[in-house]
C-alpha cells in the first residue's frame, strides 16, 4: 500500500471510529436505563433503540473491514432480538454481560499501540515483519482509489495555492456566518417596518392638506386667536419635516439593507462552498462492499454509480452514508437472485445493482438507488406485518400494492426467511426512512415482481438555509420548508366531501385526503363554520400528498434552521425552529410526520364543529335505507333503529327514488351494486333534482376500487363506506357529520 492510500485508510479508520463512539455512547446509555427497569411501554422503546445502534455500528465497521467489531455487533443484535421477543429475562447478570461485551467493543475500537523497534533486535526484522503482515493482514480499502484520494497532499504542505485545515474550524466558522442571516432578516423586517411608518406619515400629510384645502379662507380671514394660526403653520412644517427625515433615513435603512444582504448572501454561498464535498467521497468503499457481499452470497453483481460529481454539504454525506449502505446491502441480500434463479427467468447471470445522484429543484437531490432482481413480495411483506400485529395505516382509498410496500419501513417486518450477518431482522429500513426525514428528505420505493426495485431518495443539498412558508393556526405561527409545499390555495366549505370517514377534497382530477393542521398539531385552530373560504396548502413526502387547512398564510422568507437541543432531539411533528425578522421565535413544522400524523387524526375540524353542534339539537330521524339484500338491509335496519332513528327500506334504486319523491327523508343510505337502477344512478337522480338536491347520501358497499370509490365522489355521494371494513361505529358517526 502506497504511502498515500494508507494516509486515506487512517484518516478513513479515525472517522470511523468517532461514529463507532457515538454509538457506543448510546448503547452505554440505552443500556443503563433499561436496567433501572422503566415501564414496559418505555422498555420496549429503550430495546428497539438499542437494537437500532447496534445494527449501524455492524454496518459502519463492515465498511472499513473491522471484523471483530463487526462479529460482535452481530452477537448484540442477537441478543437484542431475543429481548424484543421476550426470550430473554432481564436479570443482573444479564445487564453485566451486556455491558462486558459493550466495553470489549470499546476496546476494539482503540488504535493499536505504535510500538518502535529497539536496536538490539534489529537483526532479524525484516523476517519477522514479514511473517506479522501474513499472519495479521491489514484492513483494506478500495483497490481503486478516487482521483481524489490519491492526489491528497502531504500533512502540513499547501498545494496549488490550499491549505489544510480542520473541519471541525471551518463547522464553527460556518456556524457562526448562519448566524448572520439573522442580522439580515432583522435588516429586512425594519426597513418594512420604516416603509409602514412612511407609508402612514404620508396618509397623514395628504389628509392635512385635504382639510386646509378646504377651509381656504382660513389663513386670510384675521382671527381672534392667532396662538391657533401659529399651531397650524407649526404642524404643516412638522410634518414637511417628519416626510423629510423618514425619505432620508428610508434611503440609509435601503442601503444598509442591500449591503448587508449581499455579505451574508456572498458569506453563505462561499462557506457552502467550502464545505461542499462531491458524492464520489461518499462512495469510494461501495464497490468493494458490494463486490464482498455477492461474493459471500454466492452471487455475481455489478455496481454501477453515476452522478458522483454532484456536491452536497459534507454533513449531509455523513449522515446519508448509513442509509446508502443499507439499501446496498438490501438490494445484494433481498434484490438480487442466484445466478440459476436469473437463468431460469431468463435474466443475465449477473446482476445490476445502479446509484444514480441527478439535481432537483429548489436545491436539492435525488438518489435513486435500484436493483434488476426478483422485486419486493408485497404479499410477504403482508404477511410479517400481520405477524407482528402491525395494522396499515389506510388512506382515503384504501389499500394496494403501493400502500402494501410502505410496510417495509415499519421495524421488524422482514420477509428473509433466515436471519444472517447482512439482513434478515427487520430494522434496516427503519433506520434509513428515520434518518432520511431527519435531514428534511424523504424516500419512496417502486418495485415490481420480476424485474426489480428502485427506492428514490430526496434530500437537501445543504442543512443550513432555504426558503419556508409562515403560517398562522389560531395565535400560534409555525415554518413548513417550502421544498414540500406543492401549491396553495382557497377552497369553499361545499368543496370538502366524505370518504371512508375522512374528509378529501378534488383537486384537479384527483382526491385528496384533506386534514386540519390545529387539529394534527392538538391545538384549537379557526372554527370550521366561522368562515366560508379556507387557505390550504397541499404538502408532499415521497410520493404523498396530503391537504392542510390552515387560518392563514402569512408568507414566504429564507430560514436559518435552529435545532432544538439535545433535550429536545425528536420532537413529533417539529424538526426544528427559527427565527423570524420580528426577532420571534417559531417551530419549523417536519412534513413526513404532519403526513402520518393526519392519517392517525380520527376526526377533522369540520367533524369536531358539526358533532358538537348536533350535541345541542335533536338528531334528524328520517333515514332512507337502499339495499337490494333482505340480510343486509335489516342489518343496517336494526342498527339504525337501536341509534334512535326512524328507518324506512327500499329494495333498488327505483323504489327508493319513488320513496324519495313521496316522503320526506334527512339522509339516504344506500347499496351501490343493485338491480333496476344501482347506488350510483341513484346518487346522480338525487343530485339532478332540485328538492333532493341537497340530501345527504352515503353509499355502503363491497365495491372498493379506487376507480369506484372516486366514482362515487363524481356522482355527488357524501361518503363512501367499504363492508368489508363496515364498523357499525363508523356508520353512526357520518350519520351524525351529515344531518
Amino acid at each position: 500500500m502506497s504511502e498515500k492510500e494508507s494516509d486515506f485508510l487512517k484518516r478513513l479508520l479515525v472517522t470511523f471510529r468517532i461514529e463507532a463512539q457515538e454509538h457506543l455512547d448510546a448503547l452505554f446509555a440505552g443500556i443503563g436505563e433499561l436496567e433501572r427497569i422503566p415501564d414496559e411501554t418505555r422498555q420496549a422503546e429503550l430495546i428497539e433503540t438499542i437494537f437500532r445502534e447496534a445494527h449501524s455500528l455492524k454496518g459502519a465497521a463492515r465498511s472499513v473491514n473491522m471484523t471483530q467489531i463487526e462479529a460482535a455487533c452481530q452477537s448484540l443484535e442477537s441478543t437484542f432480538a431475543e429481548m424484543k421477543n421476550q426470550r430473554i429475562v432481564l436479570t443482573t447478570e444479564s445487564f453485566d454481560r451486556l455491558h462486558q461485551e459493550i466495553n470489549r467493543l470499546g476496546t476494539l475500537l482503540e488504535p493499536e499501540p505504535q510500538v518502535e523497534p529497539k536496536p538490539q533486535i534489529k537483526h532479524g526484522l525484516e523476517e519477522r515483519a514479514a511473517a506479522v503482515a501474513e499472519t495479521r493482514p491489514e484492513p483494506q480499502i478500495s483497490t481503486v482509489l478516487s482521483k481524489a484520494a490519491r492526489a491528497l497532499p502531504e500533512e502540513g504542505l499547501a498545494v496549488a495555492g490550499t491549505v489544510r485545515i480542520s473541519t471541525e474550524k471551518l463547522d464553527s466558522i460556518f456556524l457562526q456566518v448562519e448566524e448572520m442571516l439573522t442580522a439580515k432578516l432583522l435588516a429586512q423586517q425594519r426597513r418594512q417596518e420604516l416603509q409602514t411608518l412612511q407609508a402612514m406619515v404620508a396618509e397623514w400629510s395628504k389628509n392635512w392638506s385635504e382639510k386646509v384645502a378646504q377651509h381656504p379662507d382660513f389663513f386670510s380671514t384675521p382671527v381672534k386667536q392667532p396662538q391657533w394660526l401659529e399651531l397650524v403653520e407649526q404642524n404643516s412644517a412638522f410634518i414637511k419635516t417628519l416626510s423629510y427625515q423618514l425619505g432620508v433615513m428610508g434611503k440609509t435603512a435601503d442601503q444598509d439593507q442591500r449591503m448587508v444582504t449581499k455579505i451574508v448572501d456572498e458569506l453563505l454561498d462561499n462557506m457552502k462552498k467550502a464545505l461542499m464535498l462531491p458524492f464520489s467521497t461518499l462512495m469510494e468503499v461501495f464497490p468493494r462492499l458490494v463486490r464482498d457481499l455477492a461474493r459471500n452470497g454466492g452471487k455475481d453483481i455489478e455496481l454501477e454509480i453515476r452522478g458522483g460529481e454532484i456536491e452536497a454539504d459534507r454533513r449531509i454525506l455523513e449522515e446519508i452514508k448509513d442509509p446508502l449502505i443499507h439499501l446496498l446491502r438490501n438490494c445484494v441480500d433481498h434484490g438480487i437472485e442466484l445466478p440459476n434463479e436469473r437463468a431460469s427467468c431468463d435474466k443475465p447471470l449477473r446482476g445490476k445493482i445502479s446509484i444514480v445522484i441527478f439535481p432537483r429543484s429548489g436545491n436539492r437531490v435525488e438518489i435513486d438507488v435500484s436493483d434488476d432482481g426478483a422485486g419486493i413480495d408485497t404479499v410477504k411483506v403482508k404477511a410479517a406485518a400481520a405477524r407482528l400485529g402491525i395494522q396499515q395505516q389506510q388512506d382515503a382509498f384504501g389499500s394496494d400494492d403501493d400502500t402494501d410496500v410502505e410496510l417495509i419501513y415499519q421495524s421488524g417486518v422482514s420477509t428473509s426467511p433466515i436471519i444472517t450477518e447482512v439482513s434478515g431482522r427487520g430494522i434496516g429500513l427503519a433506520i434509513v426512512r428515520e434518518k432520511v426525514e431527519r435531514l428534511g428528505g424523504g424516500i419512496a420505493v417502486e418495485t415490481q415482481q420480476g424485474v426489480g426495485t428502485t427506492f428514490r431518495i430526496e434530500l437537501p443539498l445543504t442543512l443550513a438555509t432555504y426558503r419556508g412558508v409562515v403560517v398562522r393556526v389560531a395565535m400560534q405561527t409555525f415554518v413548513l420548508p417550502g421544498s414540500h409545499v406543492e401549491r396553495s390555495l382557497r377552497i369553499r366549505r361545499d368543496d370538502i366531501r366524505t370518504l371512508e370517514n375522512r374528509e378529501t377534497i378534488r383537486l384537479g382530477d384527483q382526491t385528496l385526503s384533506l386534514a386540519w393542521l390545529g387539529d394534527v398539531l392538538g391545538i384549537a385552530g379557526q372554527d370550521a363554520s366561522d368562515t366560508l373560504l379556507h387557505q390550504v396548502l397541499v404538502l408532499t413526502a415521497g410520493e404523498k400528498r396530503i391537504a392542510f387547512v390552515v387560518d392563514e398564510i402569512l408568507g414566504e422568507q429564507e430560514v436559518l434552521v435552529k435545532s432544538l437541543g439535545r433535550q429536545l432531539s425528536r420532537v413529533r411533528n417539529i424538526s426544528g425552529a427559527t427565527i423570524l425578522g420580528s426577532g420571534k421565535v417559531v417551530p419549523i413544522l417536519n412534513v413526513s410526520d404532519l403526513l402520518k400524523s393526519a392519517l392517525q387524526t380520527a376526526h377533522t375540524g369540520i367533524g369536531r364543529t358539526l358533532e358538537s353542534k348536533a350535541e345541542t339539537k335533536a338528531p334528524k330521524q328520517a333515514v332512507l335505507v337502499v339495499e337490494d339484500s333482505i340480510t343486509a338491509r335489516s342489518l343496517l335496519k336494526g342498527i339504525l333503529e337501536v341509534a334512535g332513528y326512524k328507518v324506512v327500506t327500499a329494495v333498488d334504486g327505483i323504489d327508493g327514488l319513488t320513496q324519495l319523491r313521496s316522503g320526506e327523508f334527512d339522509i339516504v343510505v344506500s347499496d351501490v351494486d343493485m338491480p333496476r337502477m344501482n347506488g350510483f344512478d341513484l346518487t346522480a337522480k338525487i343530485r339532478s333534482d332540485k328538492k333532493l338536491a341537497d340530501l345527504p347520501v352515503i353509499l355502503v358497499t363491497a365495491l372498493e376500487s379506487r376507480e369506484d370509490r372516486e366514482r362515487g365522489v363524481d356522482v355527488g355521494a357524501n361518503a363512501y363506506i367499504v363492508k368489508r371494513s363496515f364498523e357499525q361505529s363508523n356508520l353512526l358517526e357520518v350519520l351524525r357529520r351529515l344531518i
